[in-house]
């Protein structure tokens, strides 16, 4: 397949593919058609939404992913990407560059659809996506305590767990927490320079 020449600092950006199973995946930013296949993704991803906040997703979940930045983060340097296999949205992937420092990527959703999942395309994704990611040496995510999937992909990706954290006071960056969320339990990646 062709690479697209990227802008430093977007490698991530515009749409690219991989292949996964024999068939193309499209990596790309959503656009203003997306909405209800995002609404539809978050609402069969339910499992995670109650893991991370004890409520499924809502309409305002949606809204919240192009807006939600963790604290000291700057705007221009959120990515969401759509992951779109056999022609649906089947995962999202929220990220924010240069977060905790420069040279950093801190990911705050990498969601597959259910159907997608312990198929080995959320490991293909994030493997392009480093590839992509050029000089990043340490990517920072989170996932619910003891929610399995995500903590298990985590630890499969090479990821070191930490213990779980508190529960979040009345913010988690910009966005206020929900009533029933709890604490998270965060992972690094570290990588030597590409």
């Amino acid at each position: 397949m062709g690479r697209q020449e990227s802008v430093p600092g977007r490698e991530w950006e515009s749409g690219w593919e991989l292949e996964w199973e024999g068939e193309p995946v499209v990596v790309r930013e959503p656009g203003p058609g997306d909405e209800a296949a995002l609404l539809a993704l978050f609402e069969e991803c339910e499992d995670w939404f109650v893991a991370a906040t004890g409520l499924p997703s809502a309409p305002g979940d949606v809204q919240s992913l192009f807006y939600a930045l963790p604290e000291g983060a700057a705007p221009q340097d959120k990515v969401v990407l759509l992951v779109e296999w056999a022609g649906v949205v089947a995962g999202v992937v929220d990220a924010v560059r240069d977060h905790p420092e420069p040279g950093a990527v801190a990911v705050g959703m990498f969601l597959l659809a259910p159907e997608a999942r312990r198929r080995g395309l959320g490991r293909a994704v994030a493997g392009a996506l480093l590839a992509r990611a050029g000089g990043v040496t340490r990517v920072t995510a989170t996932v619910p305590p003891g929610w399995a999937p995500g903590e298990r992909f985590l630890e499969r990706s090479g990821f070191v767990l930490e213990d779980p954290g508190p529960t979040p006071a009345a913010g988690v960056g910009n966005r206020r927490a929900g009533p029933r969320e709890g604490g998270v339990r965060r992972a690094e990646l570290r990588r030597g320079p590409l």
